[in-house]
């Protein structure tokens, strides 16, 4: 793909990281209480999930077999 803007442009790389660690550096502080951990229950149905996947792949392993 081509790089449509020439040395010639306005693009300014280092401006616009600098404008996006300012936009990460004064953002509201809020953000970081507010993250707690994630229950327990996604894990937990996402260890039934594997099981019964394990289960049923035997099931049909043994079947083929027999």
């Amino acid at each position: 793909m081509a790089n449509t803007q020439g040395p010639e442009g306005n693009y300014d790389p280092a401006g616009s990281t600098q404008m996006f660690r300012a936009f990460v550096d004064d953002g509201p502080q809020g953000r970081q209480q507010q993250s707690a951990p994630a229950p327990a229950g996604p894990r937990i149905g996402l260890i039934i999930g594997v099981v019964v996947a394990v289960v049923v792949v035997a099931a049909v392993a043994w079947l083929a077999l027999a």
